[in-house]
């Protein structure tokens, strides 16, 4: 059973939507996108709830930097698990999402079981992302390449059609980084996801790139689920998460045939690993 509601924070109405039954598993992002990714069978282990950030909505008036700072995502984060009466509940967050689920463990770990970072960096610096694009051009396979080639040169047309769709059209158009199956056209989705690009400009390239998740598991005594894929080469290499090897609440899985969609791409495999991890107590 699949339910949507909404939650109003500071004016910005939150859509979330809830799927399946069990222990409660707050996976921040967009309400509709991510259904998308997690397989039936997941859902009928616990109940993931789908929370947009204020990312995904359209803003409530014009706004100002106070409005998207990542403490202000954390406290619709707090706002929302007071709504639905949540406690000690798993946080997942997937991609950048996975530093604003770091960033909420951080505030507020009474209210944290556990956490799940999914296909992250372990930062979003400028520099980080050119380590990534250095990594596809060393290590990817001239298909890979000649595809990425091939749909980026649409990117421009996409951007002159739908300005306002430019994160969509990005993660659209580069598949090849995205995708263990890299002719794979991730375009169905994205379909009807809402994006604010002022506020996702901010959180991708300024408040991510201040954020270091090494240094954050180190401070925080939480269990920590780390998947990365192989063929993620948007925040490649996975030796970036070398130095959480050693630490003794943290879980580190690379699925050898994922992108940065383990959960689409190996959902047997990724169900596997994170329902024994969860079920570990």
């Amino acid at each position: 059973m699949k339910t949507y509601q909404k939650i109003v924070c500071d004016g910005f109405e939150l859509n979330y939507s809830v799927k399946g039954h069990g222990q409660p598993i707050l996976v921040v992002g967009s309400s509709i996108y991510y259904p998308r990714l997690f397989s039936e069978n997941f859902s009928q282990h616990f109940q993931l709830i789908f929370i947009d950030h204020r990312g995904f909505v359209k803003p409530p008036r014009p706004l100002k930097q106070a409005d998207y700072t990542l403490d202000k995502i954390v406290e619709d984060i707090e706002l929302a698990r007071q709504i639905l009466k949540l406690d000690d509940l798993i946080i997942l967050g997937h991609s950048g999402h996975a530093f604003m689920a770091m960033a909420y463990a951080k505030s507020y770990p009474q209210h944290v079981q556990k956490v799940i970072l999914l296909n992250t960096a372990t930062t979003n610096s400028q520099e980080r992302q050119q380590q990534s694009l250095s990594y596809f051009e060393t290590n990817a396979s001239a298909e890979r390449k000649k595809q990425f080639e091939h749909d980026m040169a649409f990117i421009e047309q996409d951007l002159k059609k739908e300005p306002e769709r430019r994160f969509v059209h990005m993660c659209i158009r580069m598949g090849a980084h995205s995708f263990y199956d890299f002719t794979f056209n991730a375009a169905s989705m994205w379909d009807s996801v809402y994006t604010n690009m002022e506020v996702i400009d901010y959180l991708w390239g300024v408040a991510f790139a201040e954020q270091d998740l090494i240094q954050l598991i180190y401070q925080l005594n939480k269990p920590i689920f780390v998947g990365l894929g192989k063929y993620d080469y948007l925040v490649a290499p996975v030796s970036l998460w070398k130095a959480v090897e050693c630490v003794p609440n943290v879980k580190k899985v690379i699925f050898e045939k994922s992108g940065h969609n383990p959960m689409f791409e190996e959902p047997e495999s990724f169900d596997e690993q994170l329902i024994e991890w969860i079920n570990e107590g």
